[in-house]
């Protein structure tokens, strides 16, 4: 299957306008002032999917669509999104009708979500009765999901209040549209030669998810912490809103550039608690609580081996050389990290393909870590073109062969 990504960008730019439009019927229902976040395009396995929403509980709908575009939308509120909703509709403590407003207000809201799409498409999308959805995990995604056995694309958006607004008052929900691989083949068909293989996107997202994977690997076998990658994933995302998808929270790490065939940069990012307890697994001594230069070089050389492992998939799977330079340290937040590396850039293109992993314990340990790998896009493009013509082979290697 080809798809031309210039028009899938124009489809996460339609995802965003109806997620505004979902946000205001918000604010015109209960007066609840929201911003759109981030609004991007994730190709992502089903499991990395379920993953991402087994950490809260979340409520909202499910609305099937059938016309130009069919397939399912989930419109879910966190917790705090939901009683803050139903506090200002169902003033009294009645469960049904607090789950009766949720489906109104879903309903509302996702029909503006749908409607921009018909207008562009100049066709035809109807839309299921909304069905009330709650829980974790594969509670609140379209039973679509659990049917894909390969990947899939994904419409995220995120929706917070607006600053300023009372805190007893914080909405954070996400709109997922999830179509079917018909309608999205039919609609992403590229009018030219410049059509992209979502089957080479396929592996190229196998191979970063391998390499994250043994990025965690090294993390456990130098500090003898366990880890595991819990969520890994391609985006198309607007470069301006690369810095909102790590949010504000401060960060320890390093920022690095690769080079050779893809080029670009590769970002490590350890909460601040995490950082800490690898520095005192690789230092075997009482260090300062200050990043100072023995801190700083420790968590620099894990970062140069995790680096390693992630960058040599992608040239084992490109047939080509790909090198990176020594890391630097940073120590910010998430968004300036971020900001820094998309001002060092300079693309020209207005959307960016982003992967993002995220590597976790599977124990009690509170441990997280985050690698984003930014390569430069108009190189990624014409490296999977050369993998398609050149290297056919490559297309059906086993990432445990690359990996193991």
């Amino acid at each position: 299957m080809e798809i031309d990504i210039r028009e899938l960008e124009t489809y996460q730019e339609l995802a965003h306008d109806g997620a505004r439009s979902a946000a205001d019927s918000l604010s015109q229902l209960t007066g609840i002032g929201t911003n759109v976040q981030v609004t991007n395009v994730s190709l992502m396995s089903p499991s990395d999917l379920e993953n991402e929403f087994f950490a809260k509980e979340f409520a909202g709908v499910s609305i099937d669509l059938t016309g130009e575009i069919s397939g399912q939308v989930a419109l879910a509120f966190d917790e705090e999104g939901r009683e803050a909703i139903t506090d200002k509709l169902v003033p009294a403590d009645d469960p049904e009708k607090k789950k009766s407003s949720i489906k109104e207000v879903g309903n509302i809201m996702t029909s503006g979500f749908v409607d921009g799409w018909a207008n562009y498409l100049n066709a035809t999308i109807k839309s299921s009765p909304p069905t009330y959805i709650q829980g974790q995990g594969t509670d609140v995604l379209p039973t679509s999901v659990s049917e894909v056995d390969s990947h899939l694309f994904v419409f995220r958006s995120r929706v917070e209040v607006e600053e300023g607004t009372d805190a007893n008052e914080a909405v954070d929900f996400r709109i997922l549209l999830i179509p079917d691989s018909h309608s999205l083949e039919r609609t992403l068909e590229p009018q030219t030669e410049d059509g992209i293989s979502f089957e080479k996107l396929e592996i190229f997202t196998d191979m970063s998810k391998e390499g994250a994977q043994k990025a965690a690997t090294n993390i456990t076998s130098m500090t003898s912490i366990e880890t595991n990658v819990n969520i890994s994933r391609l985006t198309l995302v607007p470069i301006e809103d690369i810095p909102k998808e790590v949010g504000t929270k401060r960060y320890v790490g390093t920022v690095m550039e690769y080079e050779g065939k893809i080029s670009g940069y590769l970002v490590i990012l350890f909460d601040h608690p995490s950082g800490r307890a690898v520095v005192d697994a690789l230092v075997p001594m009482e260090t300062d609580e200050q990043w100072g230069e023995m801190e700083q070089e420790a968590l620099k050389e894990l970062s140069n081996i995790m680096t390693s492992g992630f960058v040599d998939g992608w040239a084992n799977v490109l047939n080509a050389e790909i090198k990176h330079q020594p890391p630097d340290f940073v120590a910010d937040t998430g968004t300036s990290v971020m900001r820094t590396v998309t001002d060092q850039i300079g693309r020209p293109d207005d959307h960016a393909f982003l992967l993002d992993s995220s590597i976790e314990t599977n124990t009690d340990q509170v441990f997280t870590c985050q690698m984003l790998a930014l390569p430069h896009r108009d190189e990624l493009e014409a490296a999977l073109d050369d993998l398609l013509v050149e290297n056919t082979e490559n297309t059906r290697v086993d990432p445990d062969d690359l990996f193991g």
